[in-house]
């Protein structure tokens, strides 16, 4: 088989799809942000995780400068983490389910890759989540099972209701929902993380643990919480969230459904004192 030399000096296969992978690097936080460029072979099947696994291996730019493996988040591969969120060519997504095949189907094509923006970059594609899970323990995102092992079979549940709350315990706690809101922005100071709004990811874990028989023992607790500043009322409605959910989550509906329960809830507390 005949082979070219790319200007990287790696030899290429005659015939072999060459895909440009632009890459925005950080090498720290609040290092300023730069562009590298990499040309990956790709084979049928290939996925954003294992073109960055092949410029792991050959960190050679298209100038041919030698570079570094790029840092970014990975765990499971089958989209079940969470923890591989990125923005590629401009929406975001997992990269573990993004295809090569998909996005850059012709020889020549180029992705883009580049972190989430609404949370702080610790190193190129890979960004701090601390905030996101600081919101789910600001709601009480668990069932309190604490002392219970001794009471015996827990209340048992309808098909109907084991069937809506299964697609709400689909979450990854990823993150898409929080890039593409209009109203979730970069928040790094962590004493404001407890009156910033919560996302469309934690309203509906919220509504998840309420509607399970054991976890609506903390109820109250959560409604109050979502009435506060950086609650329920903090969501414009601008939907982005349930357009980009790699897990098809109904979020809107989980939003109206949380929404309802704190009017509810505040009503109930204005009449009765409780």
């Amino acid at each position: 088989m005949s082979t070219a030399t790319k200007p990287s000096g790696r030899t290429v296969r005659r015939g072999e799809r060459i895909v440009r992978v632009t890459i925005k690097r950080q090498d720290a936080p609040g290092a300023a942000a730069r562009w590298e460029r990499f040309d990956v072979p790709i084979e049928p099947g290939a996925n954003i995780t294992s073109v960055l696994q092949w410029i792991a291996a050959n960190p050679t730019t298209v100038e041919g400068k030698r570079s570094t493996p790029v840092v970014y988040d990975s765990g499971c591969l089958e989209e079940v983490c969470g923890s591989c969120t990125m923005v590629v060519n401009g929406k975001v997504r997992q990269a573990c389910s993004a295809l090569m095949d998909d996005l850059c189907p012709g020889a020549g094509d180029e992705v883009i890759l580049e972190p989430m923006t609404k949370f702080p970059v610790l190193r190129d594609l890979s960004v701090d989540r601390s905030r996101l899970f600081s919101a789910l323990k600001r709601v009480r995102a668990w069932v309190p099972v604490d002392g219970t092992y001794d009471l015996g079979p827990g209340p048992r549940e309808s098909a109907e209701k084991q069937e809506t709350r299964y697609v709400l315990s689909t979450c990854m706690s990823c993150g898409c929902c929080l890039e593409a809101c209009p109203q979730y922005t970069l928040e790094a100071d962590e004493k404001k993380w407890d009156s910033s709004f919560v996302g469309a990811a934690v309203l509906s874990q919220a509504r998840y643990f309420n509607e399970h028989e054991t976890g609506r023992t903390l109820e109250k607790v959560r409604l109050d919480e979502l009435s506060r500043p950086g609650g329920v009322s903090d969501c414009g409605n601008a939907q982005n969230c349930v357009r980009v959910c790699p897990k098809e989550i109904p979020l809107t509906e989980s939003i109206g459904a949380v929404g309802r329960s704190v009017t509810l809830h505040r009503l109930k507390q204005f009449f009765t004192g409780r």
